[in-house]
């Protein structure tokens, strides 16, 4: 009988799962082990990489998303190996993760349930690693925050168990779905991941059924893994808050009964709403705050320019009229911040042209419409001009003041380049500083750091003194090559250094692809060499919205010279959905998978619809498609749009 079934759920995170796979190839070298990976009809090449790369993997190809927990069934009713392992994708485990853990299982015969210590992509300890029960009590206390305020309190730490030390090896309520180990034994006691849990809850859902069952969970940190998503990923999203809580509803009642289930279900249900507002707060103010600033600084700017220019500039027997202020200068902060907006003021990097060239561009469609304002309206071109000076000065201070608190310095540069030093032997450390040249990142490559001794001009040093040489030259960013550096190394010097300011990447054997996450509320971060679009870069996808813009206003202007047409209205509706940003002109053609190119907003009008046929072989569509995003230029949105709104037979490509 084999020791163990490693299951792996895959849903479009093709590099993540190679990376997965190549450690756990290496972990199970001695063990007799089946790995099963389930794919639930992802778009983006897992399957046909498994199928090359890891032949030995039984493979499970699903027609569609059946969701986590049917898909761990799946394959669970498939194992032959006395335990199961439930492994996240996006993880690393370590070369003796699975060999300590089997050693702790057969020593420990009343345990039901093994989870590890997860540590992020930056190397900080993830909280969920361990957890308590979420009672109406433990819930409560999450809900109204004292749980974050007294995490290590036995009465309010209870949700991540926060008196529990993160190297204590314990008994827990609820293991992490990301690394779930199991005796096949306790699994036909409990029965399976309950399939009404779709998404999240069902390892809550199966480590209290392993309790019930009279078995214990333990939290197991002698090993442990990264888990670049953690449990915060999309947390600020508002589709989370309703699906997480929601399954919190079903497992309340299907646990919880009489009054504890309807208490239990009230504080989920307030909780799903309080919570889901606080999200769009959230989210609203993370996304516009820098525009609120700048609009509040501008606005008293402006009062203070108007006030001194009252007092000593003009002589007038009053003020300038009300109207002025009251008008003129909520228009005026508007126009500067919509300008702001379309040269790519807010967004990151900020830099003194972007910034300068959308006060200047604003001051330009103020001066004009200045130019056509009845006389007794035009109040003053000096406090424009003023207006200008100061609005400028507060927006390159104001994104210098969000850089500083993102801990980029004072700064209004380009991408800062990232101090950057590669950790592996010869071979593989010249080839991963080719991916780096190819991709052109803005990297300022200091140097190698070697396994063993060598010499070589290159060489800053060697890995036993990572630490150390990190703070010497100030390194901001760690590439491990996988191949020569094994993961456990890799996961404690992450651990080791993880609160610092250091990036960490690892590149997977014989792979085009730096892997590695920053943030443990982001999904990772992926550097290819082997395909870059046009339509990836941020330049570009501004350049578009521009010409999106342009052409929309233009064609309301002078909507007036194809009123003649029919169906003139149906223009003026498509302006003003790609004006307010629902639509592009042009977009890719839908009727072929897209999932795998760099994503854009839905168009008026496809690539494909210059062709005016309806009946292209999808093959065709896909490289149009593929094409279009890759060597991108705007003339061939503008020649598409005014192709098909000249021509009686231009239909929607998109319906």
């Amino acid at each position: 009988m084999l020791k163990l079934s490693v299951i792996i759920v895959n849903y479009n995170v093709k590099f993540f799962v190679e990376q997965c796979l190549l450690s756990v190839q290496k972990a199970i070298k001695n063990i007799d082990t089946e790995v099963w990976v389930v794919d639930n009809h992802s778009a983006d090449g897992s399957v046909e990489m498994i199928k090359s790369k890891f032949p030995w993997v039984k493979l499970i190809e699903n027609k569609e998303n059946v969701g986590f927990s049917m898909a761990n069934n799946q394959a669970i009713k498939r194992s032959s190996a006395e335990y199961i392992l439930l492994l996240n994708p996006d993880t690393v485990v370590q070369e003796a993760t699975f060999e300590k853990c089997l050693e702790y299982l057969n020593k420990h015969p009343a345990v039901g349930g093994l989870g590890v210590k997860m540590i992020d992509g930056k190397g900080r300890f993830l909280p969920e690693s361990k957890r308590g029960l979420p009672t109406p009590e433990v819930a409560f206390y999450k809900m109204i925050g004292l749980s974050k305020l007294f995490p290590k309190s036995r009465k309010f730490g209870k949700y991540h168990l926060g008196y529990i030390r993160e190297n204590e090896t314990a008994f827990v309520d609820v293991l992490a779905g990301a690394y779930m180990l199991m005796p096949k034994r306790v699994l036909e006691k409990t029965g399976l991941l309950d399939e009404t849990f779709f998404m999240y809850g069902e390892d809550i859902d199966l480590s209290y059924r392993i309790t019930l069952a009279g078995f214990k969970n333990v939290y197991f940190p002698e090993t442990s893994i990264i888990h670049y998503k953690g449990e915060s990923t999309k947390k600020m999203s508002v589709n989370y808050v309703f699906v997480f809580y929601r399954a919190m509803v079903i497992f309340a009642k299907k646990h919880y009964t009489g009054r504890n289930a309807k208490l239990f279900s009230a504080l989920i249900n307030s909780s799903i709403y309080l919570r889901a507002f606080i999200a769009l707060i959230r989210r609203f103010f993370v996304k516009t705050w820098l525009f609120w600033l700048d609009a509040v600084t501008f606005l008293v700017s402006l009062i203070f320019i108007k006030n001194y220019w009252e007092k000593n500039i003009v002589n007038f027997e009053g003020h300038f009229p009300e109207i002025f202020a009251q008008t003129h200068f909520p228009a005026y902060l508007l126009i500067w911040t919509a300008a702001l907006g379309i040269f790519g003021g807010y967004k990151k990097p900020y830099t003194i042209n972007k910034t300068a060239v959308g006060i200047l561009a604003g001051t330009l469609v103020i001066a004009a419409i200045y130019g056509f304002l009845p006389e007794n309206f035009r109040y003053s071109r000096g406090i424009i001009l003023a207006g200008t000076i100061f609005s400028l000065t507060w927006a390159i201070f104001n994104r210098m003041f969000s850089n500083y608190f993102s801990g980029e310095g004072f700064t209004l540069s380009e991408n800062r380049n990232l101090k950057t030093t590669i950790v592996g032997n010869k071979s593989e450390r010249e080839r991963v500083l080719d991916l780096l040249k190819q991709n052109k990142r803005n990297t300022d490559f200091l140097g190698f750091i070697s396994i063993e001794n060598e010499i070589d001009d290159f060489i800053l040093g060697t890995l036993d003194r990572l630490d150390d040489l990190c703070q010497l030259y100030s390194i901001d960013e760690v590439i491990f090559c996988s191949k020569d550096v094994k993961s456990s190394i890799i996961i404690d010097w992450m651990s080791k250094i993880g609160t610092s300011k250091v990036h960490f990447k690892i590149v997977p054997e014989d792979s085009l692809f730096i892997i590695g996450s920053n943030d443990k509320n982001l999904s990772g971060e992926l550097y290819a060499e082997e395909i870059r679009f046009d339509l990836s870069n941020e330049q570009v996808l501004r350049t578009k919205r521009i010409i999106d813009i342009i052409l929309s206003i233009g064609l309301m202007v002078f909507g007036i010279a194809l009123s003649w047409k029919k169906g003139f209205s149906k223009y003026y509706r498509q302006c003003w959905t790609v004006l307010i940003g629902k639509y592009s002109w042009v977009g890719y053609d839908k009727r072929v998978d897209n999932q795998r190119l760099p994503k854009i907003r839905e168009g008026i009008y496809s690539i494909a619809s210059k062709h005016k046929i309806n009946n292209l072989n999808p093959e065709y569509v896909e490289r149009l498609n593929y094409f279009y995003a890759k060597i991108y230029h705007w003339t061939d949105d503008v020649k598409i749009i005014i192709s098909n709104i000249f021509n009686d037979s231009g239909a929607l490509a998109n319906g």
